[in-house]
């Protein structure tokens, strides 16, 4: 996963890092944090696409997050059904609210997570979560938590 992004850019809008290329220590890291949930979708014993869940209870929420699809896969909705599979995953966290946030800049991205069913979230509560914030991020909210 690691490898994926093929770009300067793209890494820093797949996990908000000038790192580049991304290591796998950095995602080994990642994985480490209790509240991190990683997921890779596999096919034929391929990875095809990765993604977090990272939970926060103090919250009541759980945040879809590092959503990336392999490069010579993409386009084919690999990443539709990654999210369709964290959305399915989170549920039984319990937590009411499933949310994301996407690089202002990922149209890619933004479609695929409209197309799971991710609305962006009014314009107050996007202002407020962008506090501190490296980038005005697009913030979207599921609406079948």
């Amino acid at each position: 996963m690691a490898s994926w992004p093929t770009t300067p850019t793209e890494a820093l809008m797949w996990c908000g890092r000038e790192e580049f290329p991304v290591t796998e220590g950095t995602v080994a890291a990642w994985q480490r944090d209790p509240d991190v949930r990683a997921y890779v979708l596999v096919e034929t014993e391929q990875p095809l696409a990765y993604g977090e869940l990272w939970l926060d209870a103090e919250e009541d929420e759980v945040e879809l997050a590092r959503i990336i699809v392999a490069p010579g896969v993409r386009g084919r909705g690999l990443g539709r059904s990654l999210v369709r599979g964290l959305l399915a995953e989170a549920r039984p966290a319990g937590l009411s609210e499933v949310c994301m946030r996407v690089h202002p800049q990922n149209t890619a991205a933004l479609r695929c997570y409209r197309g799971a069913g991710f609305e962006p979230v009014d314009a107050e509560s996007a202002a407020s979560w962008n506090t501190g914030q490296p980038v005005e991020y697009t913030w979207l909210r599921h609406g079948h938590a």
